[in-house]
């Protein structure tokens, strides 16, 4: 995670100190001149913004639901639009011209050369195509849970209201908080410098015979058509478990090699889909934090894991999967979730006594016990470590005189607060509508909004300025749950839409305040940022509500992994894991699953060890303060390495990890000028390419259900992967013990 340490260096000779940003990091990486003239409210950008927008969020909402979830993020759009806007600079007309209603304005089609706040602004549209870097918007996978998992309904319009309420909430605690995160200089968002800095890359003259936007094209048709072989010809190919192959009759060695259902040892892939998909794309991630995520996913799938499940059988581990996100009876079954859920989509208590208490995987169970300690250790480990920086950067802000780069920002014309407050009371007078009137559809009571609503808005701030000043950002999703599972257990809808009210919201908020901030960096007219920003959420959100109804009316058994084919991509990881939450936190509520009537509630003493753990790390720095490498742990990202898990799988941290290393290790050690030019093109283009084909293949082929059936298409051959060791348990297709 990117640190900064106040001891900077003297500003630079003959530069006065109110001309230069007092971050270090800063001053290297953006410019202290601006242009006020550039247009940025052009065709251009409207036509190519728009676009993208629609384009991300369609294919973000239609891989979500497939095995490999690739997130199309903005750095594709990035790469990809700045050839087509010089193209357009140059065919487009200049003609001038009027327009009813505007007097004497002049207007073109084609203003000028194109511009860097323009790349800026369709970025920005793309951002919200990509719901900011998750992919879709979160709360779509309420409909998908309801419709696909619960086999219950819910109508379009409730749906559409709440993705949209859900997101837009975000902007106003955003706009109340601007001028303390976003304006000062100590606040500098150490996320949004890797933007600038390629806007900046990518704007420089570029007159090599290999151009960034040939080489991106290249790339681009190369991986559109290798995704033709591991996503339809040689599926198989997306997981390579060899050891499966070579102990086709051994349960514990399909356990071990199975990259999809199992430890993963030295399962690698061919599917840059499994390399990039729930960890992002490796190409533009640095190599410590790799090199944390590696220790701390070795330190938990091949030590913590192996020695829970065969060393100590804890919690009856044998009677199920190592590796699974299915909830289970005592007897090593699946759980039937439907048979507990009465008429009122409620816990049904004697349906649920009848069948016994619910179990999980020792894997599941462990991953929200290191999740209770990620997010203890976070806020020790920031407040140990930051506190006093975090702390003398707030005073600073208050105190500190204006920066170079706001000073420019006030030559534009600023958002009036009451947009935001207009904003705020709308959305929250839409979504109480929601919870009063179509209550039966989202059961969260009118006060359960209201709650959400405090509590990210007391969240907003503190966790701003930890991302703005460490870049680290405390997920606060498990607690949550948890409160609300606590406060109103039975009701698993009323439980995932007050966690979308309450994390998400505040999770938008800081998406929306480092987008702000960069666009302060770059000196772009916030009415402008306003209003792509508000735009792309609206257009974004509708089209995510709209490509998932389609798919879940279209797919037969989208989402039920046992009734699919076995090359079927339609598995959502996702959204089972969302469900799983929606049960063990709302439906049978977390007193029954870590409380005294259920069977992990030791799990609860991982939020003790995560708040004491940096403490002692802390305490050994004091001690041993010449000793450099004990600031280095940082455990937040240890505990936290696997957080992805599920959905994902050991298969995607092999290959992100090996991939990661490859070109943040060597090629940037040892070919650094290559890396520096194409590194960021070829990530855009990898992701592009494989988008393309898949979304291709399945109009070609999936909505015809032309598929090819031989070895190659039958899944990674790991079947016995999923089985228990333990003896007595009988499973269909494992073999008995």
């Amino acid at each position: 995670m990117g640190t900064y340490r106040p001891e900077s260096p003297p500003y630079p000779a003959g530069v006065a100190d109110d001309d230069e940003s007092p971050i270090e990091e800063v001053r290297l990486t953006v410019t202290n001149t601006d242009d006020p003239t550039l247009p940025v409210w052009t065709f251009r950008m409207w036509f190519l913004g728009l676009f993208s927008c629609c384009l991300l969020s369609f294919l973000n909402q239609f891989f979500s639901y497939r095995t490999e979830p690739l997130v199309i993020t903005q750095i594709t759009v990035q790469v990809a639009t700045l050839p087509i806007g010089h193209f357009l600079a140059t065919v487009l007309p200049t003609t001038k011209f009027r327009l009813p209603g505007f007097g004497s304005r002049l207007f073109s089609l084609n203003p000028g050369p194109f511009n860097m706040k323009e790349h800026v602004l369709i970025s920005i549209f793309a951002n919200a195509g990509s719901a900011f870097g998750n992919g879709s918007a979160y709360a779509v996978g309420i409909v998908t849970i309801i419709k696909a998992f619960y086999h219950r309904n819910i109508s379009f319009l409730a749906g559409w209201l709440l993705i949209i309420t859900t997101q837009v909430l975000g902007y106003g605690w955003a706009g109340l908080l601007r001028k303390y995160v976003v304006e000062p200089a100590h606040m500098w968002w150490p996320s949004t410098l890797v933007q600038v800095s390629l806007f900046r890359a990518l704007h420089e003259k570029d007159d090599r015979r290999m151009s960034r936007a040939k080489f991106f094209l290249i790339a681009l048709v190369c991986s559109f058509c290798w995704y033709l072989v591991p996503g339809y010809l040689f599926s198989t190919l997306t997981s390579i478990s060899w050891i499966c192959w070579a102990f086709s009759k051994s349960v514990t060695a399909q356990q071990i090699g199975s990259g999809m259902r199992g430890l993963g040892l030295g399962a690698i892939t061919l599917d840059w889909s499994a390399v990039a998909s729930f960890l992002f794309s490796p190409l533009i991630c640095p190599f410590f934090a790799i090199v944390n995520v590696f220790a701390g996913y070795m330190l938990i799938i091949y030590m913590v894991i192996p020695i829970a499940y065969w060393g100590f059988d804890l919690y009856g581990a044998k009677k199920f999967p190592i590796f699974s996100s299915h909830l289970f009876t005592a007897q090593g079954q699946k759980y039937d979730i439907s048979a507990i859920v009465n008429d009122k989509f409620e816990l049904d208590i004697g349906k649920y006594e009848e069948q016994g208490r619910i179990h999980i995987s020792m894997f599941f169970a462990l991953t929200y016990g290191f999740g209770f300690a990620t997010i203890a250790s976070t806020l020790t480990h920031v407040a140990l470590f930051y506190g006093r920086e975090i702390y003398e950067r707030f005073r600073a802000s208050y105190k500190g005189k204006e920066d170079i780069h706001t000073r420019l920002m006030r030559k534009y014309k600023d958002i009036p607060s009451w947009w935001f407050n207009a904003l705020l009371l709308v959305t929250l007078t839409v979504s109480l509508i929601l919870c009063i009137f179509l209550n039966n559809q989202v059961q969260m009571p009118w006060w359960g909004l209201l709650f959400a609503s405090a509590i990210a808005f007391i969240f907003t701030l503190p966790i701003s300025i930890i991302t703005a000043t460490t870049n680290q950002t405390p997920g606060l999703n498990i607690i949550t749950e948890y409160v609300m599972g606590i406060i109103l257990p039975g009701r698993p809808i009323a439980n995932v839409c007050f966690k979308v009210y309450g994390y998400m919201s505040m999770s938008q908020a800081v998406s929306f305040l480092s987008d702000f901030k960069l666009g302060h960096y770059m000196k772009i007219p916030p009415r402008s940022m306003f209003l792509v920003q508000f735009l792309g959420t609206i257009i974004s959100g509708t089209i995510n509500i709209s490509v998932a109804w389609w798919l879940l009316n279209s797919i037969e058994n989208i989402c039920q992994d046992d009734l699919l084919p076995p090359d079927s991509p339609w598995t959502c990881p996702g959204d089972r894991v969302f469900f799983d939450a929606s049960v063990i936190w709302g439906l049978v509520g977390p007193k029954r699953i870590f409380g005294s009537l259920g069977n992990y509630s030791s799990m609860n003493w991982f939020f003790l060890g995560g708040a004491v753990g940096p403490v002692i790390v802390w305490l050994l720095h004091k001690v041993f303060p010449t000793k450099s490498w004990i600031p280095l742990i940082n455990l937040p990202v240890l505990l936290g390495a696997t957080g992805a898990m599920p959905p994902a799988t050991p298969l995607n941290y092999n290959a992100w990890v090996i991939v990661g290393t490859i070109f943040n290790f060597f090629i940037f050690r040892y070919r650094k000028q290559w890396w520096q030019r194409y590194n960021y093109i070829l990530s855009a283009a990898l992701d592009a390419g494989v988008a393309f084909m898949a979304v291709l293949l399945y109009f070609s082929l999936g909505m015809e259900n032309k598929g090819l059936t031989w070895w190659g298409t039958n899944g990674e051959h790991c079947e016995l992967a999923t089985c228990p060791t333990a003896k007595g348990i009988a499973v269909d297709g494992c073999p008995a013990r």
